[in-house]
C-alpha cells in the first residue's frame, strides 16, 4: 500500500513539472503593450476617426507541435452594438509563421502571408480596421486573439463574416494567446 502511495506520489509530480515547463503561446507587438493604449497608427480613417488605420506588427511563440496553421481576430467587446465590433480577421496563416509584420491589414498591398485570407469586418469589408470607438465613451478593449488550429486551412472565403469565421476558429483551436490594448477619444 505504501510504495502505491510513493508512486502516485511521483506520477502526479512529474505530470506537475511537465505542466509547469510546458511552453505557453505567447502573442507581443513593438507597437503595442498588454494594456497599453493604441496610437493614432492603429486608428480608423472614416466615421469620424483620422488614424491612419495601420495594423500592428505582431509577432508569437509558443504554439502546440501539432498546430497546423494560426489565425487572428481583432475584437472589440465595449462596442455600443450588443454584439461588440471585429476589427480584423485572418485565417489560413501558414503554420511556419511567426509573425505579421506592420500594416498587414492592408488587402490590396499589405505584406499578408501568402495564402493567408482577410476575411470581412463589421466595417463591411476585408482587412485591418482600426479603433473608432464613439467620443465621450469609456475606454474600449481591443482583443487581439492568435488561435492555433489543428487544421491546415479553412474552407470558407473572404466574403465570410467574422462569427461565420469564429465559430471554425473554435472549432479548431489547439490554444490561443491575446494581447489587448485600450483606446478612447
Amino acid at each position: 500500500m505504501r510504495s502505491i502511495i510513493v508512486i502516485t506520489f511521483i506520477v502526479f509530480g512529474v505530470l506537475l513539472v511537465n505542466t509547469a515547463v510546458a511552453e505557453q503561446m505567447m502573442l507581443t507587438s513593438p507597437q503595442l503593450e498588454q494594456g497599453g493604449r493604441l496610437n493614432d497608427s492603429q486608428v480608423y480613417s472614416g466615421f469620424g476617426c483620422s488614424g491612419k488605420n495601420t495594423s500592428p506588427s505582431l509577432r508569437w511563440e509558443g504554439a502546440p507541435e501539432n498546430t497546423k496553421s494560426f489565425a487572428l481576430t481583432v475584437y472589440d467587446p465595449d462596442a455600443p452594438t450588443g454584439s461588440g465590433w471585429w476589427h480584423w480577421v485572418v485565417f489560413n496563416i501558414p503554420v511556419d509563421t511567426n509573425h505579421l509584420p506592420e500594416n498587414a491589414g492592408d488587402v490590396p498591398s499589405g505584406p499578408a502571408p501568402e495564402g493567408s485570407v482577410q476575411s470581412r469586418t463589421d466595417y463591411g469589408k476585408p482587412g485591418y480596421g482600426g479603433a473608432c470607438p464613439p467620443v465621450g465613451d469609456k475606454p474600449h478593449r481591443y482583443v487581439f486573439t492568435l488561435f492555433a488550429l489543428d487544421i491546415d486551412k479553412l474552407d470558407i472565403g473572404a466574403d465570410s463574416s467574422a462569427a461565420m469565421v469564429g465559430f471554425f476558429l473554435n472549432k479548431h483551436a489547439l490554444a490561443k494567446a491575446t494581447l489587448t490594448g485600450y483606446f478612447s477619444r
